[in-house]
């Protein structure tokens, strides 16, 4: 099915970026694509797939408008899905040079950008002067794995923009796509940070041959820990136990395609932060996330024992074997 809609971008080349231009070009007729290397672009031309990420995933080259200039991307299109890394937002975003204000941007980013500790919507309003009304997040749960082998999956767009929400919403729904929508663009935003704070914590439990039990009360309390934050946070009405937060979290947690799972469980094994990464040559977003967690929480001292673990272990270099001990005792 294809549908008449703006043009569409999406800027990134990685495993989530290449499934959401799966999800989109199953309604979209063509789409605009930004690969940082202009190599990766000739490669993936000439093999009609992504040639480092979701290999599985065939493409209609033709319905592609490949671009390595985020200027002339952003130009020509009026809905931008932002999908890197959320360290290297601010490397590409910092070479923009065009007004963006009246562009629609979708956060496909599950981190935080560091140093200013901001979420990606803050970010693009703070410095980009986009209103709130023009940003949205799209949150699980879903894998990008999982979609490339079009396992049925769920995404919520949160957006300020009722409309907006639903048109982009509908842009991405098929056989195995399901979608929702929501206002919070706060609450969905944290708790996919959060998320992957808590999966690092629930790998170095498994590093550390934690049992299902653990898990399980590690869990229940981690969605608390979430809800105590975001609604001190940003204080709005929302069930913590939608999909978008509790599924979200429990994917994160528990799937065999986690990377920050796979990250933790390496610390619990006892690699450096260093060697874990050169073995994963993935990037783990809740590394970064838990120090800018950590340092907007000074603000707000709320009580979140399991993200402040996580902190001591990756930061402060307490023995997680330790530190994990210690949070047994406060967990209930």
């Amino acid at each position: 099915m294809n549908i008449k809609t703006d043009k569409i971008a999406v800027i990134g080349s990685g495993s989530w970026a290449t499934a959401i231009a799966k999800m989109l070009l199953e309604n979209v007729e063509q789409i605009n694509w930004f690969f940082r290397k202009t190599e990766t672009i000739e490669s993936f031309r000439e093999l009609n797939y992504n040639p480092r990420y979701l290999q599985s995933v065939e493409f209609e080259v033709d319905r592609i408008n490949f671009y390595s200039n985020i200027n002339k991307i952003i130009k020509d299109s009026d809905i931008i899905v932002l999908a890197v890394p959320s360290a290297f937002l601010p490397l590409i975003m910092n070479k923009v040079k065009i007004d963006v204000s009246k562009k629609y941007f979708l956060s496909g980013i599950k981190g935080i950008i560091q140093k200013e500790n901001l979420l990606v919507v803050e970010y693009l309003n703070k410095f980009f002067n986009v209103p709130l009304e023009n940003v949205g997040v799209i949150a699980g749960p879903s894998h990008a794995e999982e979609v490339a082998l079009e396992k049925i999956s769920y995404l919520t767009v949160a957006s300020l923009n009722e409309g907006k929400a639903s048109n982009f919403a509908r842009l991405i729904h098929s056989r195995y796509i399901l979608t929702s929508i929501s206002d919070d663009i706060w609450g969905t935003e944290y708790t996919s940070v959060m998320k992957n704070i808590i999966a690092i914590g629930a790998g170095i439990a498994n590093g550390l041959r934690y049992g299902d039990n653990f898990q399980a009360t590690l869990v229940s309390n981690a969605i608390r820990e979430i809800k105590r934050f975001v609604d001190t946070v940003h204080p709005i009405n929302r069930d913590i136990k939608d999909s978008a937060y509790l599924g979200d979290l429990m994917v994160t947690v528990y799937s065999q395609f986690s990377r920050n799972r796979m990250f933790g469980t390496m610390i619990g094994k006892g690699y450096s932060v260093r060697n874990a990464f050169l073995d994963m040559n993935m990037v783990a977003e809740g590394y970064y996330a838990s120090r800018s967690i950590h340092e907007i929480n000074m603000r707000y001292n709320v009580y979140m024992p399991i993200c402040d673990a996580v902190y001591n272990i990756l930061y402060q270099n307490v023995p997680a074997r330790k530190e994990m001990a210690k949070l047994t005792m406060k967990l209930m």
